[in-house]
């Protein structure tokens, strides 16, 4: 009896043991890159600013899309606004601003206060509708073509490099 109590606490020990040596050897970081080239699943947004709902309908006319995740609570969407601003003005894109777990009077004061960048303006209010574009944090934004298919995905703020690398995809 006691020298199955032995194997029994044994193999548990080499079991655990095997789990824990994998799970050194994975990875941790959560990657997206494989969603570049693929096309987003079917959209369906709701307006932050009234009942009507966004899909893929709404955006199959614009040559270029970018979709920008933010919140007012964000930090760094202040930091990256200046240049959702910048790229507000290109004439072959339109930006979709999905609004993240937010209350609505704080979103839209933030627009009020910093300039409203978006051609549309979408909410997520319990954060599941970012699960079907790929995204795990804020700011975060996808660029697309009017085909659907991502063509950049940028995690976290939008800076110098990325506004040079969205003007030079959307002027191609």
């Amino acid at each position: 009896m006691q020298n199955i109590i032995k194997l029994i606490t044994v193999s548990l020990l080499v079991f655990i043991l095997g789990i824990f040596y994998l799970s050194l050897n994975r990875s941790s970081n959560y990657d997206t890159k494989f969603l570049v080239g693929n096309k987003i699943a079917d959209i369906e947004l709701k307006s932050l600013q009234n009942e009507k709902f966004f899909t893929n309908d709404d955006f199959k006319n614009n040559k270029y899309t970018l979709i920008n995740f933010w919140a007012s609570w964000c930090a760094p969407c202040r930091v990256e606004h200046p240049y959702l601003m910048m790229l507000s003005k290109h004439q072959h894109l339109k930006i979709l601003g999905i609004n993240f777990k937010d209350k609505k009077i704080n979103a839209l004061k933030f627009l009020e206060e910093l300039g409203d960048p978006y051609h549309y303006l979408a909410k997520d209010s319990f954060g599941k509708q970012s699960v079907n574009f790929g995204i795990y944090g804020i700011p975060e934004s996808i660029l697309i073509d009017n085909k659907f298919k991502i063509l950049k995905k940028i995690i976290g703020p939008l800076n110098e490099k990325d506004l040079e690398e969205i003007k030079e995809i959307i002027k191609s």
